[in-house]
């Protein structure tokens, strides 16, 4: 059998273009991983070196039993990643989050598979101090930790990549998981008012996937066990976002855990990250979208 990679999340935003990626980019076979909770089919991707599991990430070994001796690395990209929604459905940010990651780690250290893990801003925001600020935050700032201990007890091999406001082809523009740039441009499809929550300062960095799948395949590729950030150099405030696209602007109430700022880090607990920046700038994306509706 052939060298495997997995992807969970694999049927995901994140995870269908960097699976679209790494067939462009490597001969390997893809096993992708998905529990379809925010995950679609129309993500699917066809092609004979492609094999969609459905499957929650906490069953990892038990589904990837028979693959194991031949999996070579995991992208794990299958997590629970909304903050205000963390409050909503606790449980099932941990049981992805904590559970299903831990699940996740355990097989690849038993099987020394190397793992490239999707860390957030939002776990290392405001120097820290931010990691206790929602479900979601807690349990990725924990996931690190855990991380890091692996690497201390076992010598455990892993990438971190953390991720900025992903948008582009494939995000989601419809439900309670759906993106701001998503949410945006269903609203600007069906000349609704923009929706933005209060008070609409809140600063982003919004980053292309095209940026984010490249830095996520040169982490893979480097090889090196380091913490990488993946962002765009500028940084936008929720309302200029939305006054990009020229619509009329509605305003909502202010959410729970909500984070006012999006400062770039430069060491988390031990580490140096590794600062990338996206070439793809918002404010061309938007004007280029807006022309082609």
């Amino acid at each position: 059998m052939k060298k495997i990679i997995v992807v969970t999340g694999g049927a995901g935003f994140v995870g269908s273009n960097l699976i679209h990626h790494l067939l462009k980019k490597t001969k390997f076979i893809i096993i992708s991983i998905d529990n379809y909770s925010t995950g679609t089919k129309n993500n699917h991707i066809k092609s004979n070196r492609i094999k969609y599991l459905a499957s929650h990430t906490k069953n990892i070994s038990k589904v990837l039993n028979k693959y194991k001796k031949n999996i070579i690395s995991l992208f794990h990209f299958g997590e629970f990643s909304r903050i205000y929604q963390s409050f909503l459905k606790m449980n099932e940010c941990i049981s992805s989050n904590t559970i299903g990651s831990h699940e996740v780690f355990n097989f690849c250290l038993e099987n020394n598979i190397k793992l490239i893990y999707s860390a957030t801003s939002a776990s290392i925001g405001n120097r820290g101090k931010d990691k206790n600020l929602s479900p979601y935050a807690f349990t990725k700032a924990k996931n690190l930790e855990m991380l890091e201990n692996l690497k201390l007890w076992y010598n455990f091999k892993f990438e971190i990549i953390y991720f900025y406001n992903v948008y582009g082809l494939n995000q989601i523009c419809h439900g309670e998981m759906a993106t701001v740039i998503g949410i945006f441009e269903r609203q600007y499809k069906k000349k609704q008012p923009l929706t933005v929550v209060k008070p609409g300062t809140q600063s982003r960095r919004f980053t292309h996937i095209k940026d984010t799948r490249e830095i996520c395949y040169y982490a893979w590729k480097e090889n090196k066990c380091r913490h990488y950030s993946i962002s765009n150099i500028k940084s936008y405030t929720i309302i200029q976002v939305a006054k990009m696209f020229k619509s009329k602007i509605r305003y909502l109430p202010p959410r729970k855990g909500e984070r006012y700022a999006s400062a770039l880090t430069s060491m988390n607990l031990s580490n140096k990250v590794f600062k990338k920046f996206g070439e793809i700038n918002l404010t061309d994306y938007i004007a280029n979208f807006m022309k082609n509706s």
